[in-house]
């Protein structure tokens, strides 16, 4: 039976390879850098004003949501500059295998999230 109805595609049921999830979250972590631009140019700003605007903005950032915020921007600032040295790494026919791009997948994955950790605790 032929039929010219639309077909629904449930997302969730489908397995994308990992190096899939990676590239995906490259561009996402790169569109939320963006978006972090104006409120980073607003605090340093608001520093730049004097000794009253750099205590306003050091306040802010001490807010829990913020530091959250934060936190979320530098796993996206990880993400995007080791996906970024892998994607440069294949242009160069490093690691174009299928197994050798999986296993950068998993090491850009796994070490975004440590990496923003580590330096979001040196701050």
């Amino acid at each position: 039976m032929n039929s010219d109805r639309p077909v629904f595609l449930n997302l969730v049921q489908f397995h994308f390879p990992i190096a899939a999830v990676m590239s995906v979250g490259h561009r996402a972590a790169g569109v939320l850098m963006v978006l972090t631009i104006p409120f980073t140019v607003y605090l340093l700003d608001l520093s730049l004003m004097g000794p009253e605007g750099y205590e306003k903005a050091r306040v802010t950032l001490q807010l829990g949501l913020v530091k959250l915020a934060l936190l979320l921007a530098l796993w996206a600032l990880m993400h995007h500059l080791l996906a970024g040295i892998r994607f440069l790494l294949i242009d160069f026919d490093i690691g174009v295998g299928k197994a050798a791009g999986r296993r950068s997948a998993i090491l850009v994955m796994v070490l975004a999230p440590f990496l923003a950790l580590g330096v979001g605790a040196l701050l």
